[in-house]
């Protein structure tokens, strides 16, 4: 338990912390990659160009300065964050690297501001976090040895590969020594870790887009192009859509994340997944088992936003399963529809997901509501849900990269 002044110190802290939060941050990790680099491969260098990971960070730590005599409120980030830290191999060793770099560019970016009893209370409220992180990531890695049979990092080999759409290519990945896999949950990622040209490593976590319970992991990988000028192209996604063929290996870490599918108790409760882009990867993992394990006669409807039919992922998969499943509703809605699109039926309609396309498909019958995407999408639609009244427990959604606000 925290003190009462570090508690009221901290706290007064919060003015600072949203004014210069996010140079702080930025000084925080080239201070940190400039005295220990070797924790630079725990990071995404687009990220970090886009400033994205600057900016969740400010977020987290103004959070939980707002909520520091009430940590149990940041239940829900802590486990997505501990999550995060189990699938890329953080361990309690990493963190005296952090906590020393954080102290010292509190003090250097507020300099005078930065007095000795506050950088003493941040030191102390860092431990206490620190602390409980360590202790639910430690549960983690035990629950990973326990559920797939390994920690860290394990060869897998490349069993298939298949062309999604004209940016997207999945990858059928075994284990080398041939065991067999045990049951991801779905809506969880893996992380894949490859070689770079100085010898290094780095990592990136890719969704499972299959079925649980099928003899392979199944990512299904966008070739990320850099989108703001100066932001480079995906180191990994390049590597795997150019250079990983069938045949051969690459290294992966057991199924992480606590975005997965729970189906409501009410069998005649509707799901609706909403998917843009390639954040239909762990929707597709999740639609499967919903329609697996619902009751035949749940209405499901599944949404899918592309662009257009080129980069479209899963067409033949989706149809396949609309198909199959009388209670599936598919509704396919490009931006930016080809000149066939519409004509041959690849897509329902154009534009964005609205309020009138959710109300055609789903109505006022209160439902359950996955969806994963672009943050402008996850904002666009977490608006759409609001207005519509839709409790915040039936709203489930994921950020592919670091969280950031969206309300």
């Amino acid at each position: 338990m925290l003190r009462q002044d570090t508690v009221a110190i901290v706290k007064q802290t919060i003015p600072v912390l949203q004014e210069h939060g996010e140079t702080l941050t930025r000084h925080f990790y080239q201070r940190m990659f400039q005295q220990n680099p070797e924790v630079k491969p725990f990071f995404n260098p687009a990220h970090q160009k886009a400033g994205t990971q600057q900016r969740a960070l400010a977020g987290a730590i103004c959070a939980y300065a707002q909520h520091i005599d009430n940590p149990a409120a940041l239940g829900d980030a802590v486990e997505q964050i501990a999550q995060k830290h189990v699938s890329l191999g953080i361990r309690p060793e990493h963190y005296p690297i952090v906590g020393e770099n954080l102290l010292a560019s509190i003090r250097e970016v507020l300099g005078e501001a930065a007095t000795d009893d506050i950088i003493d209370a941040w030191a102390e409220a860092y431990g206490v976090l620190a602390d409980i992180f360590i202790q639910r990531e430690g549960e983690v890695f035990q629950q990973q040895e326990d559920t797939y049979g390994w920690q860290g990092f394990k060869t897998f080999v490349v069993e298939k590969r298949e062309r999604c759409s004209e940016n997207i290519e999945s990858f059928y990945l075994c284990p080398a020594d041939g065991t067999e896999l045990a049951l991801h949950q779905a809506g969880q990622y893996i992380t894949v870790r490859i070689p770079l040209p100085d010898g290094s490593t780095t990592m990136r976590n890719y969704s499972l887009s299959n079925m649980p319970g099928e003899p392979w992991f199944r990512i299904s990988v966008k070739h990320e192009r850099g989108s703001v000028e100066g932001t480079p192209d995906g180191v990994v996604s390049g590597y795997l859509h150019e250079k990983l063929k069938v045949g051969e290996s690459v290294e992966v870490a057991p199924p992480s994340g606590e975005f997965t599918l729970t189906l409501p108790q009410e069998p005649e409760k509707p799901l609706v997944f909403i998917a843009g882009g390639v954040g239909i990867t762990p929707l597709m993992s999740m639609l499967q088992v919903a329609l697996d394990e619902s009751p035949a006669d749940r209405p499901i409807v599944f949404i899918q936003a592309a662009i257009d039919g080129a980069v479209q992922p899963f067409a033949e998969e989706l149809e396949t399963l609309n198909r199959r499943y009388d209670n599936l509703a598919l509704h396919v809605r490009f931006s930016d529809p080809g000149a066939d699109d519409l004509a041959v039926g690849r897509c329902q309609s154009s534009g964005i997901v609205d309020a009138a396309l959710l109300e055609e498909l789903v109505g006022d019958t209160p439902a359950s509501y996955y969806f994963c995407g672009p943050t402008p999408m996850l904002r666009h639609v977490r608006q759409l849900l609001k207005a519509r009244g839709v409790a915040d427990r039936d709203q489930h959604f994921e950020f592919f990269g670091p969280a950031q606000a969206i309300d």
